[in-house]
Parts: structure tokens; C-alpha cells; sequence
């Protein structure tokens, strides 16, 4: 079998053992939690409903007496046919909807500003490693390293703060005004990025530093080699050297973290949609745990497991193609 793609087909195993692990916890948990989803919504409605709609509830919710294991296969089929349930806190949506709405949001955000941190701190830490002793080095990785030191949340209230309520420069919540139509239009366009701005930057500004730092540690390494000093003698020129030679040796450790990074932005996206309001995964999921909508929870963590897994394989495969070495 061609080595490339007896790799790419081993990664794909391990995750998809992990992938199956994930969905086998996502069944488990909840089900060891005290009560039931129309329990839940039984208790909430306060008395509205009569005790024998209870057990219409239990079968809308799919709740049964049946043996664990046949539970257990049955939310794999479901699963499969992307049935997750229906919503508590958006009753009667389905909970495969509301998901796919959440994560259209969520990818466009935690997506955008992964990449835009990623190109500038990538380009930071290049200029930074090849001007090592000078004091661009000695103010801007601590600068960094002390920002990135605080919570999401923090950096993303000191944003709302001073540029939303001070200021008023950029709207403070949602992801578009509510005068206008979701439609594929320059109007509607530009007004998502406008209100994107805010809880974008907040990502950005968090996410700088780490690639900022990986890359300049590569940097630095990578120009102490020999073939560096050897293109030096060379007298080739030290634009053409820092971009074509060390850059493009010392990114590929930075691109294998790329799948990891994108894990700490959905972590930190989840925050900082809560506090701006942004209709992604995190604020839904904020709204799935005030109406104890255990399997909206179920749903949101399930997506983001499986999205985290899914970006890790392709970061694989692109470091297939970018590094010869692991074709071998």
C-alpha cells in the first residue's frame, strides 16, 4: 500500500475511535444524571399540564424503560440520521437544527479570526526570530504572553466596555441588526461583519501570542542551521532566506498545532458569544443550560468534539503534503 495513504488511513482509525468514544460518553452521562428531559419540562411548565401528560412528554423526549444496550443502539441509528432530539429551550425545534444554525455562526467567527491570528502572529514571530537581538524582541513576546494570560471573558468585556459602551463604535450584541433579513446581499454582508468585529477581536487579540511565540522559537532554531549560514555565503538575500527557507521549515510544527488551536478557540468562543450575544454554539449552549436542555447540551458538546477531531485529521493531511518526510 502507498505510504501516504496508509497514513491517512491509520489517522482516520485512531479518530474515529475517539469519535466513537465521544458519542458512547455522550450517551452514558446524561443518562447517569438524575431525571428525564420531560421531567424537566413537566417541572417548568408549573403545574399547566395534567399528570398523564407526563407520558406524552416521555415519548416525544424518547424516554423508555428499555434495557440500556437497546437504548444505546438506538441513539446510534438515530444519531446517524441526524436526530438528536428536540429542544427544551426551543421547544419544538429539533435539536439537529438548531445546532446547524449555531455552528454556521460559531465557524464563521472562531474560522475568521483563527486565521487572521494565525497570519499575524505567524508574520510577528518570523520578523521577531530574525531580529532577535534588537528591542522589537524584548517588548513584544512578553506583551503577548501578558495577554494572553487573561481570561477570554475579560478581554472580551474590556473590548465590549470601551469600544461598544464608551465609544459606541461597534454594536454591542447579536450578529446583525434586527431591522434586516439573513440574505445573501452587500447590505447584510457588511452588517454581520460590523457586529462581528468586536467578538472577533477578541479571539484575535487572544490568539496572537501563542502563534506569535511558536513561530519565533522555530525561527530560531531553524536559523542556526547550516543551510541557513551555507545560503548566507551564498549571498542570497536575507528576505528571500527568512521567507523561502526558514520560514517554510520552521511553520510546519506551527501548522500541526492549528487542529489543538482550534480546540482552545471554540473554547473560548463559547464565552465570548455569551457576552456579545452571538448566536453561535456558545450562546445557545448558555441558553440549553438556563432551561436544563440536556439534550441540546448533549447535541453542542457532540458537534464540538467531532469538529475538533475532524480539523485534527485534516491538519494530517496537510502536513502530508507540506512535509516529504512523512510520506515515507
Amino acid at each position: 500500500m502507498n505510504p501516504s495513504l496508509s497514513y491517512i488511513l491509520s489517522r482516520l482509525w485512531f479518530y474515529l475511535i475517539a469519535a466513537w468514544a465521544a458519542i458512547t460518553l455522550n450517551f452514558f452521562i446524561p443518562r447517569m444524571m438524575p431525571g428525564d428531559p420531560a421531567s424537566v419540562m413537566f417541572a417548568n411548565l408549573r403545574g399547566k399540564l395534567k399528570p398523564e401528560a407526563l407520558e406524552a412528554l416521555k415519548k416525544t423526549f424518547g424516554v423508555t424503560d428499555e434495557p440500556l444496550i437497546t437504548q444505546y443502539l438506538d441513539y446510534i441509528k438515530l444519531l446517524f440520521q441526524g436526530d438528536l432530539g428536540i429542544s427544551i429551550a426551543y421547544f419544538p425545534q429539533q435539536v439537529s437544527s438548531i445546532i446547524i444554525s449555531g455552528l454556521l455562526w460559531t465557524l464563521f467567527l472562531v474560522g475568521t479570526s483563527l486565521i487572521i491570528s494565525f497570519i499575524i502572529g505567524s508574520i510577528l514571530g518570523i520578523f521577531i526570530a530574525w531580529n532577535r537581538d534588537e528591542k522589537i524582541d524584548s517588548i513584544l513576546p512578553p506583551s503577548f504572553a501578558l495577554l494572553s494570560a487573561f481570561p477570554y471573558f475579560f478581554t472580551a468585556m474590556i473590548l465590549l466596555y470601551i469600544f461598544g459602551f464608551k465609544f459606541g463604535m461597534f454594536p454591542i450584541r447579536h450578529a446583525y441588526s434586527s431591522n434586516l433579513n439573513p440574505e445573501l446581499s452587500f447590505e447584510f454582508i457588511g452588517n454581520v461583519i460590523y457586529h462581528a468585529i468586536l467578538p472577533a477581536s477578541t479571539l484575535i487579540f487572544m490568539g496572537i501570542g501563542g502563534w506569535m511565540l511558536g513561530m519565533r522559537n522555530n525561527m530560531i532554531g531553524t536559523i542556526s542551521t547550516d543551510y541557513i549560514s551555507y545560503a548566507k555565503s551564498r549571498g542570497i538575500s536575507n528576505k528571500k532566506i527568512m521567507f523561502n527557507y526558514a520560514a517554510r521549515n520552521a511553520i510546519l510544527p506551527v501548522v500541526t498545532s492549528f487542529g489543538m488551536a482550534l480546540g482552545f478557540a471554540l473554547n473560548g468562543a463559547i464565552l465570548t458569544e455569551i457576552i456579545f450575544s452571538y448566536p453561535g454554539q456558545g450562546y445557545i449552549l448558555f441558553e440549553a443550560v438556563k432551561a436544563q436542555d440536556f439534550q441540546l447540551m448533549q447535541g453542542i458538546f457532540l458537534t464540538i468534539t467531532l469538529s475538533v477531531l475532524a480539523a485534527n485529521w485534516i491538519i494530517d493531511i496537510v502536513i502530508l503534503i507540506l512535509d516529504p518526510r512523512t510520506r515515507k
